[in-house]
């Protein structure tokens, strides 16, 4: 039986090779061992654990099932929302919802089905568009039904920052990935531009969401200071990194201060 992999226990995320070969299982093109998949091969109830190897096993079949669940459920909420929001098939609902549906095709389309646009390296510009421009952008018109200039630069930095988050992944699966034919940015120009290209995420967006911020009181001015810091911190910490796996502490942190400073705009515009 063809299996889907997942890992349980602190510490240990899947490699990009992992969450690619699980996706392209449930496209039925190459198993995890490289085996091709035939359609008798998938048992859609089957989940086992390995206590040996703290992995869990999954039918591909029962993982794309869950996938399609998940999707219909974000599609079903979401046009709840535009419906709450704009009263009716309007314009903006219609626009909004078609950019949902896009955001559902870019998450599929990412390592599953035929030419997914990970594999080219375009994963960097899908997550700046949906976790930075289209999110934020989107999420403030659905509130405010109106948009502004200035608007640009938390929706820059935010996207920038998701950015630095696949970035970091990317650098620590770098060999995997090359392995497997995945040409990121650390696969195409080497680990030292992947350094210099996320030092450059995180500088812009850190200008990107510190100019947004200006004007506002002295104890914001300080927030900003501390989630600045901690990630100026992580990001001269990162550029000592010698082995690959040592990216993976820098994930996890990056992505809280990711979650800090969305927090912190959400303390600006309630002040505005």
């Amino acid at each position: 039986m063809t299996t889907i992999v997942t890992r349980a226990g602190k510490g240990s995320p899947l490699t990009n090779a992992e969450v690619d070969a699980n996706f392209t299982g449930l496209a039925e093109v190459q198993t995890v061992t490289g085996e091709p998949i035939g359609h008798a091969d998938i048992n859609a109830s089957v989940v086992s654990f390995n206590e040996g190897t703290r992995t869990f096993t999954i039918a591909p079949a029962a993982m794309k099932k869950a996938m399609w669940v998940f999707a219909l459920f974000a599609l079903a909420s979401g046009v709840a929302l535009l419906w709450v929001a704009f009263g009716g098939f309007t314009l903006p609902f219609l626009a909004l919802f078609l950019l949902g549906l896009a955001a559902i095709a870019a998450a599929v389309k990412y390592t599953a089905g035929r030419n997914p646009y990970g594999y080219a390296g375009l994963g960097d510009v899908s997550v700046l568009l949906f976790f930075g421009l289209i999110a934020v952008l989107g999420t403030y018109y659905l509130h405010a039904q109106r948009l502004q200039a200035d608007l640009l630069l938390p929706a820059l930095g935010m996207g920038l920052l998701s950015v630095a988050v696949l970035n970091l992944n990317n650098m620590r699966d770098r060999e995997s990935d090359a392995r497997a034919g995945k040409r990121t940015i650390p696969v195409r120009f080497g680990a030292q531009a992947a350094v210099r290209y996320h030092t450059l995420l995180v500088l812009t967006a850190l200008l990107a969401l510190l100019y947004y911020a200006r004007g506002q009181s002295l104890q914001l001015h300080l927030g900003w200071v501390v989630a600045g810091s901690w990630l100026l911190l992580n990001l001269y910490k990162i550029r000592k990194v010698k082995v690959a796996t040592d990216y993976d502490p820098f994930l996890k942190r990056t992505a809280i201060n990711t979650l800090l400073f969305a927090l912190l705009l959400l303390v600006v515009n309630a002040m505005a």
